[in-house]
């Protein structure tokens, strides 16, 4: 079968909308760092509704980690082509090639192209996906504290950068020597203040390595906030195939999403950016009200079903979603938090969450509950802890209590499996605290600081949670749910 490129475009299905420039004129404008799934379902695909207009703010993709070499494998024999296929809940889809990454590197390969291309003055913005965990930032204590080996080897003063934030800094070490403006850091990730969070570990890295750099950095360069939302699996070898039967060509990194895409992102780019108006971003001053409505509804919601649903047996979202228990679960959770948000200019919170569970019981996305628990340690001190932080003292919400005892089983039961199912840094970590639980340690995944911080010591909260885990591990998830139903009732 003809592989997906530039010269393929014209035996696409007739179907598949195409782009509406020439991308042989279209100039790098965007750095992108982490060109997984969701970036292609959510910032390229804005970029490719407004190059036809504008032709300056085109994508170079980079991968840091050598893993990354998979996205290379896929998208530069593809000229940075893919296809995005959006699935509403009544399963109308719409399929769409997206041309807007028109190079992408390799770091491991050749990091001075890397640095090369973001040292380029037409450059006037690095975009970043890499992960709520990427950041480096502890959430119980907000201080800079890295995990990962390249970010480290940067700090101690590496030759040659390897890390996101070790890239960045040499690269704004360049344009301040050549007397260039700097270009903006956006991130994209789903971390509350995601660019006040960019901006502390950023500043922390370049202090390490230059500490006059670091102030002009702190004077001149942008961190825009902002609240991206697109529930996007990861791609799979059935989604190649069916992808391939569908627009008749092979597409080695296609990406399936839901139909629903909002983008609401602080105006704040001294050096010049896309309208993105035009492309259907959402312009505001502060983003911090649409940012928690989001990580606490939706992300956290993430959260609060996954393993109650593992321990039912479930594999799918969309199963899990269609279970009444299930759905009076995440409309309690809902209720729960929505009383620690700020007002939302413009949203309907009521018509809000009943769009996010129609989202999650969507089957056309079919998305795995599994991939939703991936860097759980990271996820949950981000979206669903600070709600518990934020409620009155002494009064642990029943549905959050009940979603962190539900994650102590689930690390309890993947114990009988050697933890073979538990992706995450922490990994180890919690596996023995979970031990210790089941031995009768009340508590012991509390008293995991990098996750709760000192919310895990309040007294009335442990108490709530080691009776909300005795029952589901006595009498069963099922049981348990429903008296925990009964009493809300």
């Amino acid at each position: 079968m003809t592989m997906l490129s530039s010269d393929a475009l014209q035996h696409l299905a007739p179907h598949v909308l195409l782009p509406d420039y020439d991308r042989a004129a279209v100039k790098v404008g965007i750095v992108h760092i982490g060109v997984g799934a969701f970036h292609r379902s959510h910032e390229a695909l804005y970029v490719d509704r407004l190059l036809g207009a504008d032709p300056q703010w085109g994508i170079c993709g980079v991968g840091v980690r050598p893993a990354d070499s998979v996205t290379r494998d896929a998208l530069v024999p593809q000229d940075g082509l893919y296809t995005l296929t959006t699935v509403d809940p009544r399963a109308q889809r719409e399929v769409r090639a997206v041309g807007s990454i028109v190079r992408y590197l390799h770091a491991p390969d050749d990091t001075e192209a890397v640095l090369e291309q973001m040292a380029d003055p037409a450059v006037r913005i690095v975009s970043l996906t890499i992960t709520e965990g990427g950041y480096g930032i502890d959430d119980a204590t907000g201080t800079f504290s890295p995990v990962d080996d390249a970010t480290r080897a940067d700090m101690a003063g590496a030759s040659v950068p390897t890390s996101a934030f070790g890239m960045i800094t040499e690269a704004l070490r360049r344009r301040r020597a050549q007397s260039a403006a700097p270009f903006t850091v956006l991130s994209c990730d789903n971390v509350q203040h995601n660019g006040s969070v960019a901006r502390k570990a950023l500043l922390a890295v370049a202090e390490a390595i230059d500490a006059d750099l670091a102030q002009w950095i702190a004077q001149n360069v942008a961190f825009p906030n902002s609240m991206v939302d697109r529930i996007t699996p990861g791609t799979t070898e059935d989604v190649r195939s069916s992808v391939a039967r569908d627009i008749g060509v092979e597409d080695r990194w296609p990406v399936r999403a839901e139909s629903f895409l909002q983008w609401v992102l602080e105006d704040n780019f001294p050096t010049g950016r896309p309208d993105w108006e035009a492309a259907g971003v959402q312009m505001v001053t502060d983003v911090e009200p649409y940012e928690l409505m989001k990580l606490r509804l939706l992300n956290a919601s993430h959260q609060v079903m996954s393993y109650p649903s593992l321990l039912l047996g479930f594999t799918w979202v969309d199963d899990a979603c269609h279970d009444p228990q299930i759905v009076a679960l995440l409309a309690g959770w809902m209720r729960e938090a929505r009383v620690t948000l700020l007002p939302v200019p413009g949203v309907d919170l009521d018509q809000y969450c009943l769009t996010l569970i129609e989202r999650f019981g969507s089957q056309a996305v079919r998305d795995t509950l599994a991939r939703q628990v991936v860097s759980s340690s990271d996820r949950l001190p981000k979206f669903l802890v600070p709600v518990i932080a934020d409620r009155q003292p002494g009064e642990p919400g029943p549905y959050g209590v009940f979603a962190l005892a539900a994650w102590s089983v689930w690390l309890a039961e993947a114990l009988a499996n050697q933890g073979a199912d538990i992706t995450d840094g922490r990994r180890d970590e919690l596996l023995a605290a979970a031990a210790r639980e089941e031995s009768g340690d009340a508590g012991a995944l509390l008293d995991v600081g990098a996750v709760f911080g000192t919310v895990g010591q309040d007294a009335e909260l442990r108490a709530a949670y080691w009776r909300a885990r005795t029952d589901i591990r006595e009498h069963g998830v099922r049981s348990a749910l429903a008296s925990l139903l009964a009493a809300a009732r």
